[in-house]
């Protein structure tokens, strides 16, 4: 099992937390759980893997809700029990080349 499926395991399990900084953008960008649940669970792909991130291993993940709309999620995965979402955003064309490549 690869570690994008057991993300999604995981996300389709509801084993999963938002960060506090993850439900103020989530807030904020107007990006509502069944959209992160979408994106994660349709089609997703991890763009960058950060297994040295200071919090311990996260990934950022590209996938798509149903209305087509980009989302990046960023999961921490050190865990055995839930997967953190630590932030989550629709990317910004300015920085980010078809949604995957940072200009």
């Amino acid at each position: 099992m690869t570690q994008l499926e057991r993300i999604a395991a995981k996300i389709k399990n509801k084993e999963y937390e938002f960060s506090r900084h993850a439900l103020d953008q989530s807030i904020i960008r107007d990006i509502g759980i069944p959209e992160m649940e979408q994106a994660i669970l349709e089609n997703a792909v991890i763009i960058e893997d950060y297994p040295d991130d200071k919090y311990g291993p996260s990934c950022l993940i590209l996938g798509y809700t149903k209305s087509r709309r980009p989302l990046h999620i960023q999961c921490g995965y050190s865990s055995n029990f839930l997967i953190k979402i630590i932030t989550l955003y629709q990317p910004d064309p300015e920085f980010w080349l078809d949604d995957k490549i940072r200009k």
